[in-house]
């Protein structure tokens, strides 16, 4: 299972130092996982403000 960027996302970056196989990238408006580099550890979950991430 991997996970996934909501509409909730704000764009702030936060999660995407955290990442340790840079699956989270940029978009516009929102920033988005690469479900096939997700190792679904879970270390964005914990730092993004507006729980915009979730299990898929």
């Amino acid at each position: 299972m991997t996970h996934k960027i909501t509409d909730k996302c704000t764009a702030c970056g936060s999660c995407k130092p955290e990442c340790p196989v840079e699956a989270i990238s940029e978009g516009d408006p929102k920033y988005t996982i690469d479900p096939e580099k997700c190792i679904d550890c879970g270390a964005c979950v914990s730092v993004c403000p507006t729980d915009a991430i979730e299990a898929e």
